[in-house]
């Protein structure tokens, strides 16, 4: 078999070849591949945090399991979905497009090897100094109430899940390049299924019932990465790892790795002050920033996330081969879609917080007042949701063209923003006596979030790769009639808090649905009504 006739190169002409569909049909379908894996594990993480609200609340083992979790998944982001998938994603697709297969696999071999130590030596060190990593990203932890000592030790088992994680991304990279997208979608479903059966059977035998939880992300992360060896053959796309940093390729992922840890990772690191801020606020706090943010991350990653990683690999190539043109029509395109999705999912978080609150996580240790205190931070969240989703869309828009020192700057004008709201909104609502302290901390990051997006966007404008189609200024007006319909549907269909809490979970699961079902109908025939298509989604020159 020639080269140009082997299974590699026929799947990437499978994956690039254009279809009936067209360009738009295309990425269309991709993205709902990707969104229907993505439904499948938001559903299963939303049943993780019903359990974890049920069986640990707003408690001191919750407290200390979100710190463990969260600094080697901070850690992920940086290396597995944020900066090495801007780094890998757009080298890969140059060497696929301007390189022979083997090079290709050479390139694949040395990021493997040289990865892996890395990370290796990377997790040694994290679980070594644990204690001090504690005290750097909780300093409110520290003192009489356990916090601190149980967050320590739960982190030495959850941070190998940073290695494992993060080759697991490497191997969905290149699956992604190859234009397979359902396993790495489907991968974090494992994670939820671990957390909830470890969290259900093995927790009560435990003297420690919290530590669970940590052994759980641990076997899960060694899942996911044996999970994706068997797609990979497939592909005939199995590295062989090569520790080989000098290799050019190798070379060029580091460069555009380390500005993009920081550029594309901001709303972490946003989230991370806002953690280290929440810890000094007392007991709970941070676990009640985290079930809001879970109920904001659903939609952001059922959607924004997913198109985010569709659009990457296409504006990638569309750069590599200098086409502009269906450059600038995929961030139309996807522009669009945010749009079409994000804005109502802010609006209908803003309005159905309690609800939705009360629904998922009521009972057991979650009380009434968890569900007012949460319903505060997840309010605030929405707002930012719209410019979340659009930095998903727009840093890749940077990356795929190597240019990684336009989001590094538009990066540390957000951060200081948020730094500098987040420690005036404690502040000031601390002084005023308000109990929603962690609400101003969340509200802070959202508007970091859509400076972010903003500045991104303008970026884009100047260097005329956003150029939008001439359906714009009717869509949006379509937009504001079909959103002002749905608030109307919400607010006819809303009841008092007391209701939510006193109803049976199955009346609560019930009439939620209810509402969220009609109001999404009055949108989308809204919009029908007054002339939406799918049509005016398409790039038009105007």
């Amino acid at each position: 078999m020639s080269q140009d006739q082997s299974p590699e190169n026929a799947s990437r002409g499978a994956a690039e070849k254009p279809g009936k569909g067209g360009f738009g049909a295309r990425l269309l379908r991709s993205t709902t591949v990707v969104s229907s894996m993505t439904l499948i594990s938001r559903i299963l993480g939303l049943a993780r945090d019903v359990v974890f609200a049920r069986f640990f609340g707003a408690t001191i083992v919750m407290d200390a399991f979100i710190v463990a979790n969260r600094i080697p998944n901070m850690l992920r982001r940086f290396f597995a979905e944020g900066a090495f998938s801007q780094g890998f994603v757009p080298v890969m697709a140059r060497y696929r497009a301007d390189n022979s297969h083997a090079d290709a696999r050479e390139f694949v071999d040395a990021v493997a090897g040289t990865l892996g130590l890395v990370l290796f030596m990377v997790t040694l060190i994290g679980v070594i100094a644990a204690p001090l990593l504690v005290l750097l990203v909780a300093p409110g932890f520290v003192g009489d109430d356990g916090r601190f000592e149980l967050a320590t030790v739960m982190l030495r088992f959850t941070f190998p899940y940073l290695l494992f994680i993060s080759l697991t991304a490497f191997a969905g990279g290149v699956l992604n390049t190859y234009g397979r997208f359902a396993a790495p979608a489907f991968t974090p479903v494992i994670l939820n299924v671990a957390l909830i059966a470890f969290a259900l059977w093995l927790s009560p035998q435990l003297a420690q019932p919290g530590m669970a939880l940590a052994y759980a992300v641990f076997v899960a992360g060694i899942l996911q990465l044996l999970f994706q060896l068997p797609f990979l053959a497939k592909i005939h796309a199995i590295p062989r790892p090569r520790w080989n940093p000098r290799h050019p390729g190798v070379k060029r992922v580091g460069k555009l790795m380390l500005p993009a840890i920081f550029g594309s990772s901001v709303a972490q690191i946003n989230v991370l002050l806002g953690g280290i801020i929440a810890s000094l606020l007392g007991v709970g706090k941070v676990s009640l920033l985290y079930y809001s943010d879970r109920l904001m991350e659903f939609p952001l990653g059922l959607f924004g996330i997913a198109l985010a990683t569709v659009t990457l690999p296409y504006l990638s190539r569309q750069a590599a081969s200098k086409s502009m043109t269906d450059f600038a029509r995929t961030l139309d395109w996807s522009m669009k879609l945010i749009l079409l999705i994000a804005v109502p999912a802010a609006i209908g978080l803003v309005l159905l917080a309690e609800p939705l609150l009360a629904t998922i996580f009521y009972g057991g240790e979650f009380s009434r007042s968890d569900v007012e205190m949460a319903a505060l931070s997840l309010q605030a969240f929405a707002v930012g949701l719209v410019g979340f989703s659009f930095v998903k869309i727009l840093a890749p828009a940077y990356f795929a063209r190597e240019d990684t020192k336009t989001p590094v700057r538009v990066g540390l004008i957000a951060l200081a923003v948020n730094f500098t709201l987040s420690v005036t909104f404690a502040y000031g609502l601390t002084r005023i006596g308000f109990v929603g302290t962690h609400a101003g901390l969340a509200l802070a990051i959202s508007i970091a979030a859509v400076v972010n997006a903003w500045l991104l966007y303008r970026g884009l404008r100047q260097e005329q790769l956003i150029q939008h189609s001439n359906t714009w200024f009717a869509m949006c007006i379509r937009f504001v009639i079909a959103n002002a319909a749905m608030v109307g549907c919400l607010l006819l269909l809303n009841r008092p808090l007391d209701w939510w809490l006193e109803a049976s979970i199955l009346q609560r699961a019930g009439w939620l649905s209810i509402v969220v079902c009609s109001a999404a109908t009055v949108y989308f025939v809204t919009l029908l009504a007054v002339g939406m298509r799918t049509s005016h989604l398409r790039h038009e020159s105007g």
